[in-house]
């Protein structure tokens, strides 16, 4: 499900990672390249592995979820994030409702967003992507509520101020 050229060069604000300031896609590794659908690559084994059985740690397993919603993989990325240490963490809850709100599950992703937030009121990706649903339900002015707090929260030039700007003016969220 990756992006075209032709679809890149029509749209090139579409190419920007979920990252916070990233300005690229995830960056492909083995567990989209060699491993099959629904497995991820295990560091320490060098081999592929459900994500339960895989021994890589958080932030590991937190770019495998990434990369896999970049493909249009949610339930692996779903069933990476599952297995997460600490299921509370604002960039864990933030990338459930990534997913849910890719899958189209809005109400969900919103309610994950809103869990990130109070974890950490600073999470300007959370608030990039909760304004971005509220974007393409109509809700300009929540949106444009958020996208104050993204510039007021030190989040002037990043892609969550500018994902969400755009949102704002097109009624479209971004799902990558």
């Amino acid at each position: 499900m990756r992006m075209t050229t032709l679809t890149l060069a029509l749209f090139p604000v579409a190419a920007l990672a979920a990252g916070g300031g990233s300005m690229t896609p995830p960056e492909p590794s083995e567990t989209t390249t060699v491993c099959a659908e629904g497995l991820v690559w295990d560091e320490a084994t060098q081999s592929c592995l459900t994500p339960s059985e895989s021994t890589n740690d958080d932030s590991a397993r937190l770019d495998d979820a990434r990369e896999l919603a970049y493909e249009g993989y949610l339930q692996a990325a779903l069933d990476v994030l599952e297995t997460m240490e600490d299921q509370n963490d604002s960039m864990v809850l933030t990338y459930y409702g990534f997913v849910h709100r890719s899958q189209g599950n809005t109400d969900l992703g919103l309610a994950y967003y809103r869990a990130a937030l109070r974890v950490d009121p600073d999470n300007i990706l959370a608030r990039s992507y909760m304004g971005q649903g509220f974007a393409a339900a109509g809700q300009m002015d929540l949106a444009q509520a958020e996208l104050t707090e993204i510039r007021t929260r030190g989040g002037r030039g990043t892609w969550a101020e500018f994902s969400l700007r755009q949102a704002i003016s097109s009624g479209v969220g971004y799902t990558y």
